[in-house]
């Protein structure tokens, strides 16, 4: 048997813990983004989590544990925390909808209640069951406040940037002419890391006709291995939905991420919060055995 000791003393068995490979944010296969899903009896080291976030090698692992015994928390169900290869974030949205699915998809939640998860530095989130399909999560909004474009981010994204603001978790967001332009554009991923943020968003109204209402891509060079793209970024949508709301005048939108897998969120501003809303398939199961 092995075990992993925690900073407070406690051990927790890491032999057979139950480990997932879910694509969150669409209905099939090998799209949407993938997410690293570690379902822990107690609490864990970070360094290990760390460790395994670098193991596993998807954007964000995330790891999750029920509140019970000395933990037991009256307003939240379960401790999440999410890792990228590098770092430890502070929200992450296609993790915690992956999460989510682990635990209704496994029968380790009840199917018929919310999820609610305490987390260390966005306040508990709440994931439910949603009436058309998928999974409806219950973030923080973080609506961008206008700046100036730091030096260097056109140059860096190649394209001209019609406005930039910056958001409460570092994020730059960048709009630009139009949805063919966020399609297209290669930026320079090593300038990009050059820019003061946790990642920066690109995004453009849809084109018309289209079935949803803007585009988006995200790029986090300081946080994310290989071309430093992020397929679908939940967390990007706590910005991107205030933004669009206020543009196109509608709470309930549908965002598109333009990456090479593609993936929807449909998004609900509801005053300082925003229901974020995807699909999740779990494309392996298995168990860690360090």
């Amino acid at each position: 048997m092995d075990w992993l000791f925690c900073g407070d003393g406690r051990a927790v068995s890491v032999e057979g813990m139950r480990a997932l490979v879910v694509d969150a944010f669409t209905e099939r296969p090998f799209a949407g983004n993938p997410a690293g899903v570690c379902l822990m009896d107690g609490p864990a080291d970070p360094g290990w989590m760390q460790r395994v976030a670098a193991e596993l090698k998807h954007s964000e692992t995330a790891f999750v544990r029920p509140l019970t015994g000395p933990d037991a928390d009256p307003d939240a169900d379960f401790e999440l925390r999410w890792f990228t290869p590098l770092v430890e974030v502070t929200l992450c949205g296609h993790a915690t909808l992956a999460a989510s699915h682990a635990l209704f998809s496994t029968g380790t939640a009840a199917p018929d209640r919310p999820l609610r998860f305490r987390t260390l530095h966005s306040g508990v989130l709440t994931v439910t069951p949603a009436p058309g399909g998928g999974l409806a999560m219950d973030f923080p909004a973080c609506p961008p406040e206008e700046i100036v474009e730091p030096d260097g981010l056109s140059a860096a994204l190649g394209v001209p940037v019609a406005w930039t603001g910056r958001t409460s978790i570092n994020d730059v967001l960048a709009e630009v002419a139009d949805a063919k332009t966020v399609r297209t554009l290669t930026p320079d991923n090593a300038r990009l890391g050059e820019i003061d943020a946790r990642g920066v968003i690109i995004t453009a109204a849809a084109e018309p006709g289209a079935d949803h209402d803007f585009v988006s891509r995200f790029f986090g060079a300081r946080t994310l291995r290989g071309d430093g793209e992020d397929p679908v970024t939940g967390s990007a949508h706590c910005a991107l939905s205030p933004f669009w709301a206020a543009r196109l005048g509608r709470s309930d939108l549908t965002g598109y991420q333009a990456s090479e897998r593609g993936g929807y969120v449909r998004t609900e501003l509801r005053g300082d919060r925003v229901v974020l809303t995807g699909g999740a398939v779990t494309v392996l199961d298995g168990t860690l055995s360090a």
